[in-house]
């Protein structure tokens, strides 16, 4: 006993401590700064407390052993190869957060046939995350909640359209995720409609906003890697068939995948694996692909924003000119930034294309797939995150001469609030009104 206190004395204070947990996708608690203050009501010993305990070495493979057990004690319950953990809360509720074929009209929502093929397996996990398949075909799904509503997202749109005018082309891509389209047929009292809540959305629109319908063209590209089988999000090749019906709805210009080069960041495994902790979503990486524009010159610059621990702005940095496109490495779970870096940045790509369109991306993190296809299509691309923009909205589009507002996000920000209120106060903010000191 003796031994072992003194190696675990020599390993907690003198091995290196991590500063980034792969498995929760977060970073760590740093050592913090000493004040008199702080000594003096007790907060920095607090503080230590936390830094000792969230950084301890070996805390990725003390994890992964947990859920290596964890996964040995799960309960089978019926004989539909449905599993739940023994300790997991099985009530937990999900997180808040012409080549395509059309059914009918371009336009319409509508059912499609999904004969995407599984073994029918699926478990419900931690936090409410459905896992479907088994071994290296294994896919998290995050169940959606919600029913029509929408009337939030839409009102805001609507203002867009009213305070910008007519000539301004407004549109909305609201993408679905991928439990539509990957949940076993016996699974799907466990997740509510998405179709329903779009179909509410493209009806409560201004008549001058054009929706584009992306649920179809998704549900038609199923049988392919359109959706991340380890990330909440979907995956670039998703990103790219709904760009291409966004440019047949502005009516410019649009390439073909060969026209794009293909790079691969291998063994990829995203958010889910922590959200869900199961250990069959670490055991099954994937390859996250994506696509660079060839043919087309183009320049990027950003704003880049510094942020505090309650993500409010502190700082503005730049403009600077950097790349668009950011390789990982194998086995990085950060492989969604390939797009911009980071979502604390507007971003602006200046390209070859002279045809005076200027589109302008308002987005949550599943819009950072679609900019990057665009680059044929507009002489300029603007990106903006709802969360992080320190300008006055009106100033800025007529500032960049802005002729297309965009708004993409998931399905579950257009039927929630935050991303429409958001939007909505980026209208009327008074620049650098939002940075705090």
């Amino acid at each position: 006993m003796g031994l072992l206190f003194v190696a675990a004395t020599v390993i907690l204070t003198t091995f290196p401590r991590p500063t980034f947990s792969e498995v929760e996708k977060r970073d760590l608690a740093q050592f913090p700064a000493w004040t008199l203050d702080k000594m003096a009501d007790g907060s920095f010993t607090s503080e230590v407390s936390s830094w000792f305990s969230d950084s301890e070495p070996y805390r990725e493979q003390l994890i992964t052993l947990s859920l290596k057990i964890k996964d040995l004690e799960r309960l089978v319950l019926s004989d539909d190869n449905v599993t739940f953990h023994a300790a997991d809360d099985i009530m937990g509720e999900g997180m808040d957060e012409e080549e395509d074929e059309m059914v009918e009209e371009e336009d319409t929502l509508g059912e499609y046939s999904n004969n995407v093929a599984n073994d029918g397996k699926a478990k419900l996990s931690h936090a409410g995350i459905i896992i479907v398949g088994s071994g290296e075909n294994v896919r998290a799904l995050m169940a959606y909640g919600g029913v029509k509503g929408g009337g939030k997202f839409c009102d805001m749109v609507n203002t867009y359209k009213e305070t910008f005018g007519d000539t301004m082309n407004v549109y909305v891509m609201v993408i679905p995720n991928a439990a539509e389209y990957y949940l076993p047929e016996k699974w799907k009292t466990h997740s509510k409609s998405q179709l329903a809540t779009l179909k509410s959305i493209q009806e409560q629109l201004s008549p001058d906003v054009k929706f584009v319908n992306v649920y179809n063209t998704l549900g038609n590209h199923a049988d392919e890697p359109i959706f991340l089988r380890t990330d909440h999000h979907w995956a670039p090749l998703g990103g790219y068939y709904a760009a291409a019906e966004f440019a047949k709805a502005a009516k410019v210009d649009f390439k073909d995948l060969e026209s794009y080069e293909q790079k691969v960041v291998h063994g990829f495994v995203g958010t889910m694996y922590g959200y869900s902790k199961d250990i069959s979503i670490k055991n099954a990486p994937e390859d996250f692909v994506f696509y660079e524009p060839l043919n087309v010159e183009y320049t990027t610059s950003y704003i880049t924003y510094n942020l505090n621990e309650k993500f409010q702005i502190t700082k503005v940095l730049g403009p600077t000119k950097e790349k668009y496109f950011y390789k990982f490495r194998d086995g990085s779970g950060g492989a969604y930034s390939t797009f911009m870096g980071s979502d604390m940045r507007v971003t602006h790509v200046h390209t070859s294309v002279a045809n005076g369109r200027r589109v302008l991306v308002i987005k949550d993190s599943f819009g950072n797939a679609v900019p990057g296809y665009l680059f044929y299509s507009f002489e300029d691309v603007f990106v903006v995150d709802n969360r992080y923009f320190h300008l006055n909205m009106k100033d800025y589009v007529g500032e960049k001469g802005i002729t297309d507002i965009l708004f993409a996000c998931s399905v579950f920000n257009a039927y929630g609030n935050a991303f429409s209120n958001n939007c909505q106060r980026l209208l009327n903010q008074k620049a650098g009104s939002n940075i705090v000191k």
